[in-house]
């Protein structure tokens, strides 16, 4: 399932829910305050994590390695959180809702810009792909529920116990947070968008902060503490009919990213072979 997921273009909608949630636990969110240059280099920041998020599905060999580099990069994350206490970025309980949060949010984002909802089969499955991934990153058995049904219960106590509205939340929910023009992809474009991102900024702000707190769980975004209206919902099933209609009709090098692209055609061919 993750084959055919992760790496279509749709998908990149639920990335920044994914984000806050994982920042929405007191841990995550320190070492991300202290640590990560998302406030300086947020374009190159989201960068980097797509294409090690497409090379845990895509990478084949490649896979074992990043899980290994991305250990090696929270080795030295540590600090004391906003409540005093403690923590490690591989400290199981934290590097383990990181991974999490893919799957609840990969979950609830099919309610709107799939076909249809998951099937229960379909929810296991999906549940044990993510289990694999957590396998590459380095996430033994016992760190993390190997059940769908053993999921929910954790996720449940995660949020009733320790997710919070954090100061990274409310600074990635503000739609007036300082935000550069981007600084990747063709240098036309990019001059392009320079000349008007003035104008398109706070239309891109607007946007982000709905597709985040829309296509996060309604348990999550309670949890929070983050407002979302019944309006907003009636535009969250337009956009997500408008996705629906126009992503399965679009070719396949631009339905997904490169990295999946590259794969999925590797992979046919090897087959022919």
């Amino acid at each position: 399932m993750l084959w055919d997921l992760a790496g279509e273009v749709r998908m990149l909608l639920t990335l920044p829910p994914a984000l806050v949630m994982q920042v929405a636990h007191p841990a995550v969110s320190a070492g991300v305050d202290e640590y990560s240059v998302f406030r300086t280099d947020p374009w190159g920041r989201a960068e980097r994590s797509l294409a090690s998020v497409q090379l845990w599905v895509y990478g084949g060999a490649g896979a074992a390695e990043e899980g290994r580099r991305l250990r090696r990069l929270h080795r030295g994350i540590e600090g004391v959180d906003a409540h005093g206490r403690e923590y490690h970025a591989l400290t199981p309980a934290n590097y383990s809702w990181v991974h999490a949060t893919g799957f609840p949010v990969y979950r609830h984002a099919q309610h709107y810009l799939g076909s249809r909802p998951y099937t229960d089969a379909e929810e296991r499955q999906l549940y044990s792909e993510w289990l694999q991934v957590g396998r590459v990153l380095g996430l033994r058995e016992r760190d993390m529920p190997q059940t769908v049904e053993e999921f929910w219960p954790y996720y449940r106590r995660m949020l009733a116990e320790e997710i919070e509205k954090t100061l990274v939340v409310e600074e990635l929910t503000d739609i007036g947070r300082p935000l550069p023009p981007p600084d990747r992809g063709p240098r036309p474009v990019r001059a392009v968008l320079r000349l008007l991102w003035p104008a398109l900024r706070p239309a891109f702000a607007r946007f982000q902060r709905f597709v985040t707190i829309g296509l996060m769980p309604a348990d999550a975004r309670e949890a929070i503490g983050l407002a979302w209206t019944r309006r907003q919902e009636r535009r969250l099933v337009m956009l997500g009919r408008v996705v629906r209609a126009v992503v399965p009709l679009l070719p396949e090098r631009l339905r997904f990213l490169p990295a999946a692209y590259r794969a999925r055609k590797a992979y046919r061919e090897g087959r022919r072979d």
